[in-house]
């Protein structure tokens, strides 16, 4: 049965899931749908047209939904989808989205938002990304699956981070990361690939071994970009893991690649 605390103040609207768990001092406004075995603590702000899939537990002081922080916003009806599972702890916010970005923003499924996280209006956040305490995404960026994005680093407007790279803590990112990639500092920097997430999530030694020589021919001092993701695509053909970073780099995007750090000198 869905349980409602008797302070918190729940639209007539609002679409309950079974089990759904309301604390103390929670607002749910109208146009929100909460899934199955949703729990929001206590003094939970959910607003607008917010969408939060099943099993997701929401700590105390979190605000979802609210309006974008956007000069250009003017009220247009707008969306905050959330998948399965995800936890957001307190002091989070995540915005629905705005006329300039396809009015929603999604976060996907099995994702944990810590204290003080912030995703802006039309990001797209894949599956099982960890957003740490306080890191901040700007307006439109778009996070892989398995990406990790540690304490208190900042990412600009339009970035695309890719599947499984890290971002650490107190970076300012303004280039796009690539997949697997690992970055930091302030402006970040490309540092390696992110081998700790690649073997604590199963990849074999071939593949690793496979990203490493890539990551070595992409960034390397010789010719142009163009030249050596033209080298690496046709020396990895049918190797998906490679070829992931390859069609990442080939997209198009508002945003450089974010690169290793120059030598002393150079």
């Amino acid at each position: 049965m869905t349980e409602v605390h008797s302070t918190a103040i729940v639209s007539p609207n609002a679409e309950l899931g079974e089990t759904t768990k309301i604390g103390p001092y929670c607002v749910v406004g109208a146009n929100v749908q909460l899934g199955e075995g949703v729990c929001l603590k206590s003094h939970v702000v959910i607003d607008g047209t917010t969408k939060i899939g099943p099993n997701g537990t929401i700590f105390p002081f979190a605000s979802i939904g609210s309006p974008p922080q956007d000069l250009k916003y003017k009220g247009e009806e707008s969306q905050l989808i959330i998948g399965a599972g995800v936890v957001i702890r307190e002091h989070a916010t995540l915005n629905p989205g705005t006329a300039g970005g396809g009015l929603v923003t999604q976060v996907g499924d099995n994702c944990l938002i810590m204290v003080g996280a912030h995703v802006a209006h039309d990001c797209k956040v894949g599956d099982n990304v960890i957003l740490a305490n306080n890191a901040t995404l700007a307006g439109h960026v778009e996070i892989g699956d398995y990406a990790i994005l540690g304490g208190l680093c900042a990412v600009h407007q339009f970035v695309r981070i890719g599947p499984h790279a890290m971002v650490g803590g107190m970076s300012g990112v303004e280039n796009d990361v690539i997949p697997y990639g690992s970055v930091t500092g302030n402006r970040a920097h490309l540092s390696g690939l992110n081998i700790i997430g690649l073997k604590r999530r199963g990849f074999s030694r071939e593949a690793i071994h496979d990203l490493r020589h890539a990551y070595r021919l992409l960034f390397a001092p010789d010719g142009t970009m163009k030249e050596r993701l033209s080298e690496v695509a046709g020396a990895f053909t049918g190797n998906q893991v490679v070829m992931e970073i390859v069609e990442f780099l080939q997209s198009d995007s508002s945003r450089s690649i974010c690169q290793p750090k120059a030598e002393r000198g150079a």
